[in-house]
């Protein structure tokens, strides 16, 4: 895993948000991913958005949602 790599997730829907993190449905699972962690690329950075979720590698393997 490189710095700066990012992972995508299509078909995302942010459920709630607070300051700093949002709250997303990814494959069936809700995960809490904090707001630092997702990329400027994302079409899902608040509650209500759906669509396109990218975010770090880093925090993608930390939540278990990504292998190298």
């Amino acid at each position: 895993m490189e710095y700066g790599e990012v992972v995508t997730f299509e078909d995302v829907l942010c459920m709630a948000e607070t300051e700093d993190a949002i709250l997303v449905e990814i494959e069936g699972e809700d995960i809490w991913i904090p707001k630092s962690q997702v990329d400027d690329d994302s079409e899902v950075y608040g509650k209500g958005h759906d669509g396109r979720l990218v975010i770090t590698a880093w925090i993608a393997k930390r939540k278990g949602l990504y292998d190298e």
